[in-house]
């Protein structure tokens, strides 16, 4: 069938927008890029495969993506679980580095710059605002399930939704009073924007329980793929729909894209999440027990509070001190240079079940052995990967515009931090394993402290060059600590070139 004059319209009115001219001449640019990425993701891929356990490597992807595993029972789902989390991270960072491009292209460095800070705070608050209880939905609901305490059940998912619901309007709420009373102290280019990504917040808020509600019951699809596949594929869509139909190409249009990806993304994801536990957790009774998820859920909050600030500390400073263009070509080489971390992301889901059964046993030296293996197995692809990164990087950079190539040396100083962490391995986890989780969040809390002064110090006197100096600085002194953390308490050497007894 010929198409339609709605079809021709609609590629003219492609072809004209001056927005979108550039990413639809740059397709052939991106996809050559995209396709180095795939490389890279298989040889981590392929990392993965060499430290996870024999009885995982080499499974063929249908077994990643959830399909049922050799054996049963929960260690069976823990593993699919694993495997299905390492799939999806792996192609939402894909994703996200493809539609970090195309909103880059669309609005250019000074609005893409608005947007990325405004829509890094509303992430940053929404997780905040939940308070540790998606985790504490983790913690409980499977003991609840397996005790067949079904009321407890019924009460703790309904009241961890009303708790963060709360929490984050409440949130929203004084942000949207602190933006009416101060907003004359910040540029007017960020009213429109910010007003609309705290609205986001509930949203964002809600869909973490129902991450937590999911993941507490092994549906690892459903827990990831609406924070990392489906909420980023909205927001490109409804930013192109509304600027084919004649809305300007600004930090605002994205971030009422943002707003509507958001709901759109939670509804869908509250009802396949709600109907699916209604064929676990019938209609029934409900018993409040406030106080004992509220205790639980508090000091999770603490820490995992501490992990957010951590990782989003240069992206808000960038957005205080400096020029929206300048936020944008920073994130654009930290966006970049974070192809390389996912190394790190496969070495840690594989160590993971071998520290623990390691640790049970109670073998010392298996456990050294083991720890430096595992640094010297995330430090050399971590190596290489970032290596290929960064004689790409002019390429890749160019990818969101011109003016990003300027980024170029800030990743070669963020990928020094990338190496100073890769050396030790990863040592949070060892620790975790080991029972020094109240060591790892004092470490993490004097890493967060360093990260802040040093971003305060250096930001608005090195601009985003001190951005990335404060990034790399606070990973070497994170990759200290762990060091010495794990030889003062445990004995052993966490370093890529240790050298253990035999």
């Amino acid at each position: 069938m010929p198409p339609s004059g709605r079809h021709f319209a609609f590629g003219r009115r492609l072809n004209e927008n001056r927005f979108l001219t550039p990413v639809w001449q740059d397709c052939r640019r991106i996809m050559p890029a995209f396709e180095k990425y795939c490389v890279l993701r298989m040889a981590v891929m392929e990392t993965a495969g060499k430290v996870l356990p024999s009885g995982l490597s080499g499974r063929p992807a249908a077994l990643m993506l959830g399909a049922r595993s050799p054996g049963s029972g929960e260690k069976a789902a823990d593993r699919r679980m694993a495997l299905a989390a390492f799939v999806i991270r792996v192609l939402g960072a894909g994703l996200a580095f493809v539609s970090q491009i195309v909103l880059a292209r669309t609005m250019g460095e000074f609005e893409y710059g608005i947007f990325v800070f405004v829509w890094v705070l509303a992430v940053l608050l929404g997780n905040l605002s939940c308070l540790g209880f998606p985790t504490a939905i983790i913690r409980f609901l499977p003991q609840y399930r397996a005790a067949g305490a079904l009321a407890e059940a019924r009460g703790l998912l309904v009241t961890a939704r009303i708790v963060v619901l709360v929490s984050a309007a409440a949130v929203a709420a004084i942000g949207l009073g602190a933006l009416r009373l101060f907003g004359d102290r910040i540029g007017d280019f960020y009213h429109v924007p910010l007003a609309l990504a705290l609205l986001t917040l509930p949203m964002i808020a809600l869909g973490d329980v129902f991450d937590g509600t999911a993941r507490a019951n092994h549906w690892p699809i459903m827990a990831l793929s609406p924070t990392f596949l489906i909420r980023p594929t909205l927001i490109i869509a409804f930013l192109l729909i509304a600027v084919l139909s004649g809305a300007t190409a600004s930090a605002a249009t994205a971030a009422a894209a943002g707003l509507a990806a958001a709901f759109v993304t939670v509804l869908l994801q509250s009802l396949a999440v709600t109907r699916r536990l209604g064929r676990h957790y019938p209609a029934g009774p409900k018993t409040i027990e406030l106080g004992i998820w509220t205790k639980v859920a508090l000091p999770i909050f603490v820490i995992e509070g501490i992990g957010y600030l951590l990782t989003n500390a240069d992206v808000a400073a960038a957005g205080i001190f400096l020029d929206p263009a300048q936020v944008a070509i920073y994130f654009a080489a930290a966006k970049t240079m974070a192809l390389v971390h996912f190394v790190q992301f496969s070495v840690k889901a594989a160590a993971g079940p071998r520290f623990s059964a390691i640790i049970a046993e109670g073998d010392k030296r298996r456990l050294a052995a083991f720890t430096a293996e595992t640094a010297r197995f995330g430090f050399w692809p971590a190596l290489a990967v970032g290596l290929a990164v960064l004689a790409a990087g002019n390429l890749l950079l160019s990818l969101f515009g011109p003016a990003f190539t300027a980024g170029r040396p800030l990743m070669a100083i963020l990928f020094a931090g990338i190496l100073a962490k890769a050396l030790v391995g990863p040592g949070d986890l060892l620790l975790i394993m080991a029972g020094k989780q109240a060591l790892c969040g004092w470490l993490y809390g004097a890493v967060l402290v360093a990260s802040i002064l040093l971003n305060v110090a250096l930001v608005p006197t090195l601009g985003i060059q001190g951005a990335a100096l404060a990034v790399a600085i606070a990973m070497t002194i994170e990759a200290l600590l762990l060091y010495l953390a794990i030889r003062r308490t445990l004995g052993i050497v966490s370093f890529a070139f240790a050298r253990v007894a035999s």
